[in-house]
């Protein structure tokens, strides 16, 4: 079974790549491919993630289309296609492969990279089209289900599964050692007082607990974008503090971090979903208030939301039981047929003689006013960049690609801080 992946983010490659080998029963590598883009992942993150020892191909959305219908062409067509991006990037792919025309079209699988907790209706209906668009839990199951019945979209796409990077040793403490990990976001909290204030409490916290290690883990280095911009990163914050010995940043493999964590930290990250799998304590924290902007709002009923203050008086939180079963990350046998689903309608749609059109619910009848913008930001012209992607014009074309992510990761962040001074 041939398989793709193409992904916009360093984490939509973990998930995406992960997933593709859930989903179709099959040791076989997925041939992976990163959208060039704002996000695109350096080589150390796409590393860092540790899904594959072969690392994707950059490409844009129109070559990644032409080496779908040049696939095909040879005898070698793709059986799988795994979207792993942002919703309107998942429309605009769905929109180049139903243009290709092909004889026998990929099943196309989509989803989401971790907790849904904004844009869900816009997200969701992005994405319709999909053969399988994949649910993280029973909780986003259903979620998902009332949004395509709530519209008359069908339903019939939508496939409980759970996050495809759960797993790791289960947690046991060890004697002497007192680790406390809060995991960063690139955009949460967003505002430069938020993350000061949270860099703030985590050295204090270190001050107040001499043996207790605190690390701060981090997914990127200045410079470096992953699904969201940093603005205000924590390396830069940290200059004008002098935290103590014992406080520290890391990076690296979330699983390898956690492997020697006792206190997992964040405001909303998927790495709490990750911990609580494994059984690790895990607080998430309300400093900044429990927001939807937040995301932290997800893990209302889940017994984990805290505070600094509890922190640093020895709390940690008790996760609720019946939360965790509908948000997953229950760890046991459950886990390991959680895929069940997602590989039968994907074996299912295989045997068929032929896939139905793609047949998403945005169209110029439905959203006449929005859909037009979302395919005009993509261009997905194959046939037109087939001819104009060569020689100096390409050089050209690479050249000012590279000028305007230097502009956008780099150089806009100073502007905007410079324009607060």
């Amino acid at each position: 079974m041939r398989t793709a992946v193409l992904a916009d983010s360093d984490t939509r490659w973990k998930w995406g790549a992960l997933t593709a080998r859930r989903i179709t029963a099959t040791t076989a590598e997925p041939t992976g491919f990163v959208l060039r883009g704002r996000a695109t992942p350096t080589a150390r993150q796409l590393t860092e993630t540790g899904v594959s020892d072969t690392a994707p191909r950059e490409v844009t959305g129109a070559e990644f289309l032409r080496e779908i219908r040049d696939a095909e062409t040879r005898g070698e067509g793709y059986d799988v296609v795994v979207l792993s991006l942002v919703g309107g990037t998942v429309r605009a792919v769905l929109q180049g492969l139903a243009d290709l025309g092909l004889d026998r079209r990929p099943v196309i699988v989509t989803g989401y990279v971790g907790v849904v907790y904004e844009k869900l209706a816009d997200g969701l209906l992005l994405r319709h089209g999909a053969d399988v668009v994949l649910a993280n839990s029973r909780h986003d199951a259903e979620r998902f289900r009332a949004v395509y019945e709530g519209v008359g979209a069908g339903a019939e796409s939508v496939v409980e599964a759970a996050l495809p990077f759960l797993g790791g040793a289960p947690y046991a403490p060890e004697q002497g050692r007192d680790t406390l990990v809060f995991a960063a976001q690139p955009s949460v909290p967003v505002t430069r007082a938020e993350r000061a204030y949270t860099l703030e409490r985590l050295i204090r916290h270190a001050r107040l607990r001499p043996g207790r290690e605190v690390l701060l883990k981090l997914r990127s280095k200045p410079g470096e974008h992953t699904t969201h911009l940093e603005e205000f990163p924590y390396q830069r914050l940290v200059r004008d503090l002098e935290p103590p010995a014992n406080f520290r940043l890391v990076y690296g493999h979330m699983g390898e971090v956690l492997d020697r964590t006792d206190l997992l930290v964040t405001v909303s990250s998927t790495a709490a979903l990750e911990a609580l799998h494994r059984g690790v304590p895990t607080a998430v924290l309300t400093d900044c208030g429990i927001r939807e902007a937040l995301g932290n709002h997800h893990f209302i009923g889940s017994g984990l939301l805290t505070s600094f203050d509890r922190l640093d008086q020895g709390h940690t939180p008790t996760p609720d039981a019946t939360w965790l079963d509908r948000q997953g990350v229950a760890a046991g046998g459950a886990y390991e047929k959680a895929f069940d689903a997602a590989r039968a309608r994907v074996a299912d749609l295989l045997a068929l003689p032929g896939l139905p059109p793609i047949a998403p619910y945005y169209t110029a009848e439905t959203a006449g006013g929005y859909l037009p913008g979302i395919l005009a930001r993509h261009r997905l012209d194959v046939t037109a960049t087939a001819t104009r992607d060569s020689g100096l014009r390409r050089i050209v074309r690479e050249a000012a690609r590279g000028a305007y992510r230097h502009g956008v990761q780099r150089v806009a962040p100073v502007v905007r801080r410079l324009g607060e001074l």
